[in-house]
């Protein structure tokens, strides 16, 4: 998706349509479209003929293209869990795996990224009922396996704002929920995380159409990604339509409590369980 992301730019940029783009490289306009919208499998040999027509001369830009192209082919950690995994999910997974920035802002439950293994079970289960025992194993390891990318080397910044609903509504008992704030106060001193708590007192707040995520890339020329996660299913949304989000999400950040008032917060939770 990042990778299509860029090609439509740099393409739109050079005046061109997908119908020339498919003649360069023997293609039809369906599959340029589905290039650009990160549906299709893309070749490197592919990706470099498309940066000459469109008269990409910056060998960084096109070498980092071409690197995504390989990337993109390769299968990531997730890909033995695709028999727990939709695949509108594993992309998302493998989105987060590249990006610089995460951040979401949830209403019900405590972020993935940052819940215990005992309270993603809980949560897991709520969204499967009548899953067995070894399929639930199986998704709570692909959340913990996810976690991974807060400790890496470089890891991203992880900005997340959370509802203090969720804090007040514990999946499975007083115990876990206490075990998760004190999760959140023991992860929020990592340099790279921030979180946010929107308290009650502060009444309605920007973020009424319901939890979101924004993901954001180091390079200048890939656009951000909002994920919107359904019931069954989730929304792409790619740079034409994250200025709305952008700016719910500012909106958002000023009005939550600030991440010391947040930890204080956490802190009285923790108290009162």
């Amino acid at each position: 998706m990042v990778l299509g992301a860029s090609l439509r730019q740099y393409r739109e940029a050079a005046g061109l349509s997908t119908a020339q783009a498919a003649f360069k490289i023997r293609a039809t306009h369906s599959k340029i479209s589905r290039m650009e919208l990160g549906r299709v499998a893309v070749k490197q040999r592919d990706v470099d003929d498309l940066l000459k027509f469109y008269g990409v001369t910056d060998e960084d830009v096109r070498e980092r293209l071409v690197e995504l192209a390989l990337q993109s082919a390769a299968p990531g950690w997730w890909h033995q869990y695709a028999d727990v995994l939709p695949d509108w999910f594993e992309r998302y997974i493998g989105l987060e795996r590249g990006a610089a920035e995460i951040r979401g802002y949830q209403l019900q439950f405590v972020p993935g990224l940052l819940q215990t293994t005992d309270y993603a079970r809980s949560v897991i289960r709520i969204g499967n009922r009548h899953a067995p025992e070894d399929e639930i194993d199986r998704r709570v390891r692909v959340r913990m396996e996810r976690q991974r990318l807060l400790t890496d080397q470089q890891p991203p910044k992880v900005w997340m704002v959370l509802d203090e609903a969720a804090l007040r509504r514990a999946p499975d008992g007083e115990a876990e929920m206490r075990a998760q704030i004190e999760h959140l106060l023991a992860v929020t001193e990592l340099p790279h995380v921030t979180l946010q708590i929107v308290p009650f007192r502060s009444g309605p707040h920007s973020a009424a159409g319901g939890p979101f995520s924004i993901l954001r890339f180091d390079a200048w020329d890939v656009p951000d990604v909002v994920f919107l996660e359904q019931l069954d299913s989730a929304i792409y949304l790619d740079d034409r339509q994250v200025l709305g989000y952008r700016t719910i999400w500012d909106q958002l950040a000023v009005e939550a409590a600030e991440p010391d008032q947040s930890r204080e917060m956490l802190q009285v939770l923790l108290r009162e369980t």
